[in-house]
């Protein structure tokens, strides 16, 4: 099962204690209810908000690098259509086989001494009755004790992959924003959980923020340059470090084999010249759908043998 987000399930041990939370009946199964200091929690999920998989591989690494350990998992009967996002059979020695669930999991990263406690949400966008996923993980977030919640997301921009990846954000504490150095999101049009997530916390009293990476819109998978930058927001928001080496050497990859998609094709190299010289104006001649058409072009000359 890919690492990166935990794709499609958590392995919690069984059984859990079932606890019914929200309004609506929404369950969350706690493996273990851990005494934190000052948690802060950090939410990501797979899909619409994770332009470039960024926002997710950026949690995957922080849980990783802090050693995270599980202790609670969403049901995901109520929020998935298991037919557009499907469970996994593997088969475990020992034990034949077994099913995964596209469950959201919380772990929690302990707090080195200074440091704060940080839980991480992690999962796919649920497909489902999101007001109802909004009210149980506002109740996590009372349940542990939670003083702020900071969700990730990446979205496509007019950007391009040789420059600083551009990172802006929404607070419910206005002031916040300046003093972590991050520029006001003035977006408007559809959503994902994340923005319902963004306002759902502070009504009901949870003090949230939303911070998102621009990801260039020719970009190739992963975006781990704009995984880098969400991770440095993270160590500014909780005031802990990180390992970021491994990170790094990815990021130089990414642009490496960014570079190299721009030189081979020259659709892509005239799109990212005039984004350039244009400072992200969007009159370019090639359309989205274009420079898509492009893309996938050349990634299959890159696929083939």
């Amino acid at each position: 099962m890919d690492d990166r987000g935990q794709r499609w399930a958590s392995r919690l041990p069984r059984p859990f204690r079932r606890q019914s939370v929200g309004r609506s009946g929404g369950s969350v199964r706690y493996l273990r209810r851990p005494a934190l200091d000052r948690p802060i929690v950090l939410a990501a999920f797979e899909g619409w908000n994770d332009a470039g998989e960024a926002a997710s591989y950026a949690a995957a690494h922080l849980a990783r690098a802090w050693d995270a350990s599980p202790v609670a998992e969403i049901d995901p009967e109520e929020f998935f259509d298991f037919t557009e996002v499907r469970p996994e059979v593997t088969i475990v020695e020992g034990r034949g086989r077994e099913i995964a669930w596209p469950a959201t999991t919380i772990s929690v990263a302990a707090a080195r001494p200074g440091e704060r406690d940080v839980v991480l949400v992690r999962g796919h966008e649920p497909q489902l009755r999101w007001r109802t996923y909004c009210e149980v993980v506002v109740d996590i977030a009372r349940v542990l004790g939670a003083e702020q919640v900071v969700t990730l997301g990446a979205y496509l921009s007019e950007v391009t992959h040789t420059g600083p990846v551009p990172v802006n954000a929404v607070s419910s504490a206005s002031e916040a924003l300046d003093r972590y150095g991050l520029s006001p999101s003035l977006y408007e049009g559809p959503t994902g959980i994340v923005g319902v997530l963004g306002l759902a916390l502070p009504e009901a009293g949870v003090p949230a923020a939303s911070v998102w990476a621009s990801v260039p819109c020719y970009s190739l998978p992963v975006s781990a340059k704009a995984a880098l930058a969400l991770v440095r927001v993270v160590t500014r928001l909780t005031g802990r470090s990180v390992e970021t080496e491994t990170l790094e050497d990815e990021a130089a990859e990414y642009e490496r084999r960014m570079d190299e998609l721009v030189n081979d094709d020259e659709n892509v190299a005239a799109y990212v010249a005039r984004l350039e010289e244009m400072e992200g104006a969007v009159g370019a001649e090639l359309s989205a759908e274009g420079l898509a058409e492009e893309i996938e072009r050349y990634l299959r000359g890159r696929r083939q043998p």
